[in-house]
C-alpha cells in the first residue's frame, strides 16, 4: 500500500509527528490541537477523522481521532505505524470505571488492556494477546502526574466493542477482584 492511505490523506510522512495523541473523538482532536498547539496543521480530514500536527512546548506532536471502539483504532493504528513511521502512539480520552476508587477526573493509565473483543484472534490465532505500553513511558507519565498532584491509578483496564454491555454478575466480579 502507498501513502496517502486510505484513511489517512497525508502525502509524506513528514506532514506527521513521530508521536500522535489519539481520542476517539476527531472534534477532541480538533479541540487539542486549536487550544493547546502551536501552529497546528490539519493533515487529515477523511471520514471525518481530523489529524493535525503542530508543537506543544517546543515539542512536534501531532493529534488524531480513532473512532470509537477496537476495530476503528487498528485501521489508525496499522496505517500510522506501518505507512507514517510513527513510533508512538498514546491513546487519550474518556472511560469508565470499574474500580470504587477511581473518580471522575482521575488519570487512568494502562499497565495492560484486556478485551472481550475477537480482533485480535486474526493476528494472533486462537492465543490471547494483552497489549503492553513501552514501560519507560508508563513510568514517565505516572511520575508527571504524582509531580502535578494529579490523581493518577496504573493497572490493567478493559477494552469492549460494545459501549452497553451488561457483564454477568460473576464475571464483574471476577475482573473487579484482579484491577480491571
Amino acid at each position: 500500500m502507498n501513502i496517502p492511505t486510505p484513511h489517512i490523506e497525508a502525502k509524506s510522512p513528514d506532514e506527521i509527528a513521530n508521536t500522535v495523541l489519539m481520542p476517539g473523538d476527531p472534534l477532541r482532536a480538533k479541540f487539542i490541537a486549536d487550544t493547546y498547539f502551536e501552529n497546528p496543521v490539519q493533515f487529515n480530514q477523511v471520514r471525518g477523522m481530523l489529524g493535525y500536527t503542530g508543537y506543544y512546548k517546543g515539542k512536534r506532536v501531532s493529534v488524531m481521532g480513532s473512532g470509537m471502539g477496537i476495530p476503528s483504532s487498528m485501521i489508525y493504528f496499522h496505517e500510522l505505524y506501518a505507512f507514517y513511521e510513527v513510533d508512538t502512539i498514546i491513546r487519550i480520552g474518556s472511560a469508565g470505571a470499574m474500580q470504587p476508587h477511581v473518580h471522575l477526573h482521575d488519570l487512568v493509565i494502562a499497565t495492560a488492556s484486556n478485551t472481550d473483543s475477537k480482533i485480535n484472534h486474526g493476528l494472533f490465532g486462537p492465543y490471547d494477546f494483552c497489549p503492553t505500553p513501552d514501560f519507560d513511558l508508563l513510568v514517565e507519565g505516572v511520575k508527571k502526574a504524582k509531580a502535578m498532584d494529579i490523581p493518577v491509578h496504573a493497572g490493567t483496564v478493559l477494552c469492549s466493542d460494545q459501549f452497553y454491555r451488561d457483564f454477568p454478575e460473576e464475571v464483574m466480579g471476577n475482573l473487579m477482584r484482579y484491577g480491571a
